[in-house]
């Protein structure tokens, strides 16, 4: 039984830490946005439209 509550707790922190690195991703993207760092519109070279 003690092995069990060990493991889902290795468990539940590899989960809750996989769920933080996403986040702070996410974030970091949704500002690089914000602050104009990404565009969604290719580059006129790229995209072949004059």
């Amino acid at each position: 039984m003690t092995a069990d509550r060990i493991g889902l707790k290795v468990v539940g922190f590899v989960f809750a830490a996989v769920t933080v690195m996403v986040m702070i991703t996410t974030g970091m993207v949704v500002k690089g946005y914000a602050d104009g760092a990404y565009s969604l519109d290719l580059p006129e070279h790229i995209s072949g439209v004059r």
